[in-house]
């Protein structure tokens, strides 16, 4: 691939791949029975998947201990790239204590598939409160990525990866979008701008103001779901698919727009998650990337607008992609609109905004949300999926 046709260069230079030819899948095949196993947990599996693809450029496998350090206290690689989430595979000392360096590994999925293989390179011990209070900010375990990190094992395994074989996605293979393809239909369209939205909850009217705003200055939109592990909570991906879908039918140029799936987990890690999701989206192609109020956050552990500011923690050329700063949505009944702090000379009691929480317990008790907040035909598909859920 030509970097100099595309948007806008991978992060590192170059898009990885990491899928396996087909000599590489046979002879991996070949030594399946004989290789000791790993099976890995949901996040695992996507987070092997966007490294294969190169949603994770410039990753070629799981960190090292040097490159895991460096990320956990100064948000870069060894190298000094910016990278601000560890992504590393985790086991217990049990398991790593018989696996020897240099060797393969074959990674099954949950089911015992067997989907990849690791080249181990390195094991080492670290420490999960440090990663915990500098990633997330928080020792809490009540912090669902800091949960993760507790439970999970104490030695991390490092190396290459290879993917046996991109397959479809079970729930959506139309939206399977992976970087390359995202980048050549961007070329195809002509488009030179293209703004990234990331989201885990159902759009709604704040959303689709932020996002037409940003659609004003660039070429296209890429609307890009997040389908990996998320919360018990978080509304279910079919749902927020169908929401999109409804909304691209009806209140969006069509040919603006392309919608496509983000395989990989949540890790709620605010900040420095929309640092991580800005990559991953400038490895997509996409030029700029909208961050809006409380980026990837949960409960209270985040100040509304610190994933803005941590972008001021890098220079532009480093990151690369533009990041698009917008205050928090709500609907003006002063002026009848959509509206932000910044353009509505409205009151606090004329504004309406609802969080997601509010809706969910609204649609529960069978409530559509207000049309000023969503959209009634998605309010109509929430609340039929909330009462097939109840």
């Amino acid at each position: 691939m030509s970097l100099n046709t595309d948007t806008i260069a991978p992060h590192g230079g170059h898009l990885i791949n990491r899928i396996a030819t087909a000599k590489e899948k046979e002879e991996f095949l070949a030594q399946a029975n004989f290789l000791p196993r790993l099976q890995l947990d949901e996040r695992a599996t996507s987070d092997l998947i966007m490294i294969a693809i190169g949603g994770f450029s410039p990753l070629k496998g799981f960190m090292t201990q040097a490159d895991y350090e460096s990320v956990v206290d100064d948000m870069r690689l060894a190298n000094g790239l910016p990278w601000s989430v560890p992504i590393t595979l985790s086991v217990s000392e049990e398991v790593a204590a018989p696996l020897q360096e240099g060797s393969w590994i074959r990674l099954d999925d949950s089911d015992g598939n067997f989907i990849g293989v690791l080249e181990l390179n390195e094991k080492y011990r670290y420490n999960k409160v440090h990663e915990a209070v500098n990633v997330y900010r928080t020792d809490e375990d009540k912090h669902p990525g800091v949960k993760v990190v507790y439970e999970q094992g104490a030695i991390n395994l490092a190396g290459p990866v290879w993917l046996l074989e991109r397959e479809s996605h079970p729930l959506f293979p139309a939206y399977q979008i992976d970087p390359a393809a995202s980048r050549a239909m961007f070329r195809e369209k002509g488009w030179k701008t293209v703004v990234g939205f990331q989201t885990r909850n159902p759009i709604h009217r704040a959303h689709e103001y932020i996002i037409k705003c940003a659609l004003e200055i660039v070429d296209g939109l890429f609307l890009h779901p997040l389908v990996g592990a998320t919360k018990s909570d978080d509304i279910p991906a079919d749902v927020r698919m169908r929401c999109y879908e409804i909304m691209l039918e009806n209140y969006f140029p069509q040919d603006r727009v392309i919608l496509a799936i983000n395989p990989s987990a949540m890790r709620y890690a605010g900040p420095r998650e929309a640092i991580f999701h800005a990559l991953i989206r400038k490895n997509y192609g996409c030029t700029h990337f909208i961050v809006g109020r409380d980026h990837a956050g949960v409960g209270d552990y985040y100040g509304t607008y610190d994933a803005q500011y941590i972008f001021d923690q890098f220079k532009p050329e480093e990151l690369g992609i533009v990041p698009l700063k917008f205050e928090h949505a709500f609907y003006c009944t002063r002026t009848d609109q959509m509206a932000t702090s910044k353009t509505s000379p409205s009151t606090k009691e004329e504004r309406i905004h609802l969080s997601g929480t509010k809706v969910r317990e609204m649609l529960r008790r069978g409530e559509l949300p207000p049309p000023q907040f969503s959209r009634p035909k998605v309010a109509a598909e929430l609340a039929r999926a909330m009462q097939i859920e109840s």
